[in-house]
């Protein structure tokens, strides 16, 4: 029993300190009815005369050592520094803000040219990122062998799927399922082989169709226009130049007046004074073919543009890497803009 006793005071001296143990847990545990110490007067009924005297000194003993630590402790906290922390708080200390998140930039730049387009009437469609080969290249008049195929570093996957490389196949996909008049900007990720500082493997596309009777290169122009003064202001100037894409026929890049230098030259523009911004042309009658659409009543015009291009031409942003570090520093810029 001696070792018993010895036992309780040190679980008791362990306890006792503890900011976690409430002080009458200890005192139902240790003084209580049904405690450890009165388990023990219990237990000294079986000893022996001689044992009894030796082991009932050691229980009150013992007992006195509890009730004498408990109140000392009950004491210990009644003192003002362990009293309520609104009599020792700082009301001149600044107060302690939850930071609120924000969009990130790509995500506020694809939203604010979704708004755009969503203006001039047309609708938002999405479509899968892993494509097959015909919806990727050969319905888009990019059949295997084609030059044009090397202009986009592709990542293949098993089956003879790909990682798609441009948001046009979700075009053909709405194309298949709708009858024309139709109107179409498909928004979302991309995939190429490619890494510098103005390349990433993974990056953001938004693709536009329009299809109806009679549209023409003006209807093209005209939408161009309207959506980059949106963007980068109303006095940007745009320009048209002849260019090549397999699913268009007239082809053009369309540049805009350098929005670092004003049009004067400057490293940004390569002294050009310009900064080529998308690619568009007229829909090429082999596409609308594929999708069993005539291309003697139906014409259309498409256009794609890379959102990361112009996030950085927009925010004067030089390396595209910067968009994927997750640094707090460089997104915390963009808390005020959404």
């Amino acid at each position: 029993m001696i070792e018993t006793i010895e036992k309780h005071r040190q679980d008791f001296d362990s306890r006792i300190h503890s900011s976690s143990e409430p002080l009458k847990q200890l005192r139902i545990e240790f003084l209580g009815k049904k405690g450890c110490i009165q388990a023990l007067m219990k237990d000294l009924r079986q000893a022996s005369p001689e044992e009894k005297r030796q082991l009932g000194k050691l229980i009150n003993d013992f007992k006195q050592y509890v009730q004498n630590l408990l109140e000392e402790r009950e004491q210990e906290l009644k003192k003002p520094e362990h009293s309520s922390k609104s009599e020792s708080f700082d009301t001149t200390l600044p107060g302690r803000r939850e930071i609120a998140g924000t969009l990130h930039p790509i995500t506020q730049v694809m939203n604010e040219i979704t708004k755009i387009f969503m203006g001039l009437g047309f609708q938002v469609e999405e479509g899968p990122e892993i494509e097959t080969d015909y919806y990727n290249f050969e319905a888009l008049n990019i059949p295997e062998n084609h030059p044009a195929r090397d202009m986009q570093d592709t990542f293949y996957v098993e089956g003879g799927a790909v990682l798609r490389t441009h948001t046009s196949p979700v075009q053909i996909h709405v194309m298949e399922n709708c009858e024309p008049p139709l109107r179409i900007i498909a928004p979302g990720k991309v995939y190429r082989c490619d890494s510098d500082i103005s390349h990433t493997p993974m990056f953001h596309q938004i693709e536009g169709l329009m299809v109806d009777k009679n549209i023409s290169f003006s209807h093209l122009k005209g939408i161009m226009s309207i959506f980059l003064q949106e963007v980068f202001g109303k006095e940007t100037k745009v320009r048209f130049r002849p260019s090549f894409f397999p699913f268009t026929c007239p082809s053009a890049e369309v540049d805009i007046q350098c929005v670092i230098c004003g049009g004067t030259g400057c490293r940004v523009c390569s002294q050009t004074g310009w900064i080529e911004i998308l690619g568009c042309g007229m829909v090429d009658p082999a596409v609308l073919k594929c999708v069993n659409y005539d291309s003697e009543k139906w014409t259309g015009f498409a256009f794609g543009l890379g959102i990361e291009r112009i996030s950085m031409l927009k925010y004067g942003i030089n390396d595209i890497r910067l968009f994927f570090e997750n640094d707090l520093r460089f997104l915390k810029q963009f808390r005020s803009v959404c």
